[in-house]
C-alpha cells in the first residue's frame, strides 16, 4: 500500500489511506509525522485499533498523559458497566457535557497536552460528531487590530472554572485536571514550536485575563472562539466504528457533538504530553481548588 495524504474541505485536516496503524515502517512513519506537522488533523478510517495498538501508535508522536488510574488508553463513553448509560444528575454525564464546549486538551493542567489521539468503537445513530477547529487559519484571519489587541495577552485556565460554567461544581481530588497545582496562564497567541506558525490559544478553559474586569476577559474570549470556529476553519467528523483521529492540540481546538444519550457512545481515547520547553506554563492559585501546591510537571 502506497499512504496518501487527501485534504479535506476546510483549512486544516487530511484523510490518511494506504496504511497500516497496526503495522508502521519507519518511511510510512516519517510520511505520517510530516503530515501532522503540516495539517493540524489526520483521519485515519478503518483502522479498527485495539487499546494496546492506539498507546503504541500515540507512542510514536512522545510520551502519554496518564488520565485515569495507571492506564495509557481510557475510554470516554456513557456507558455504565450492564449496558445502562449515564444519567444528567451523575459526574461522568457532566463532565462529557463539558467536552461539548470548544477546547483545548490539557490547558488548564502546568503542562498542556502536545496532540489527542481518538478512535470509535460504538457511535450513536445520528450526533456525537467531533469537531475540529484550525487556530492558525483562525489567527491570520484576525484583523490587524484585533491582532495588536490580544499580542501579551495571556490567560488563565481551569477545569474547575469552565465545569462550573454548565453549572457543574466539583471539588478538589475528584479525578485528572481537578489538582491544587495552580491555574496556568498561557499566552492568547501561541508560536507552534515546530512550524513557527501562530496560533489562538483560547477555548473554554479560560476564565480571567490579568489586567481585565473578568466579564469583559470573557466576552473577549467568547468573540475570539466564535470568530474562530466558523467555515473554512472547521472540520465536523461523522464517526464510523474503526475510524481513529489525531490533532496537534498546539494549534487545534476541538469538540464533541450532541447526542441521545440513551444511545451508547464509546471513544477510545490517547493524549501525547507535551514536551516542557513549549507547554509548561507558570502557575497560580485558583481559588475553586483549596491548597496551592505550585509544580512544574503534570505528575
Amino acid at each position: 500500500m502506497k499512504p496518501t495524504a487527501t485534504p479535506v474541505d476546510a483549512t486544516l485536516g487530511a484523510t490518511i489511506t494506504g496504511v497500516d496503524l497496526a503495522n508502521l515502517d519507519d518511511a510510512v512513519w516519517a510520511f505520517i509525522e510530516k503530515a501532522f506537522l503540516e495539517h493540524a488533523l489526520l483521519i485515519f478510517p478503518d483502522q479498527n485499533l485495539s487499546a494496546k495498538e492506539q498507546v503504541a501508535f500515540s507512542n510514536r508522536f512522545g510520551d502519554i498523559e496518564i488520565l485515569r488510574g495507571n492506564s495509557k488508553s481510557v475510554k470516554i463513553s456513557n456507558e455504565k458497566r450492564k449496558g445502562a448509560t449515564f444519567k444528567p444528575d451523575e459526574f461522568r454525564f457532566k463532565a462529557l457535557r463539558g467536552n461539548e464546549g470548544w477546547h483545548l486538551d490539557s490547558t488548564y493542567m502546568p503542562i498542556a497536552a502536545k496532540a489527542g489521539v481518538l478512535s470509535a468503537k460504538v457511535v450513536p445513530s445520528e450526533g456525537g460528531e467531533t469537531e475540529i477547529a484550525d487556530m492558525r487559519a483562525a489567527y491570520d484571519a484576525l484583523s490587524k487590530a484585533k491582532k495588536k489587541r490580544i499580542q501579551g495577552l495571556s490567560a488563565f485556565h481551569s477545569l474547575y472554572a469552565s465545569q462550573a460554567k454548565i453549572g457543574h461544581i466539583v471539588e478538589s481530588g475528584s479525578g485528572y485536571g481537578y489538582h491544587t497545582k495552580g491555574a496556568p496562564l498561557r499566552p492568547l497567541v501561541k508560536t507552534h514550536p515546530v512550524t513557527g506558525r501562530k496560533a489562538l490559544c483560547i477555548g473554554r478553559h479560560i476564565y480571567r485575563i490579568p489586567g481585565m474586569e473578568d466579564d469583559e476577559a470573557v466576552a473577549l474570549v467568547d468573540e475570539l472562539i466564535e470568530f474562530a470556529c466558523q467555515p473554512p476553519r472547521i472540520y465536523t467528523h461523522h464517526w464510523t466504528p474503526g475510524d481513529l483521529i489525531i490533532w496537534d492540540n498546539r494549534c487545534a481546538m476541538h469538540r464533541a457533538r450532541p447526542y441521545d444519550f440513551s444511545e451508547s457512545r464509546v471513544m477510545q481515547a490517547t493524549r501525547i504530553a507535551g514536551e516542557a520547553a513549549s507547554e509548561l506554563a507558570p502557575t497560580f492559585p485558583d481559588e475553586r481548588a483549596g491548597a496551592f501546591e505550585p509544580a512544574t510537571t503534570n505528575r
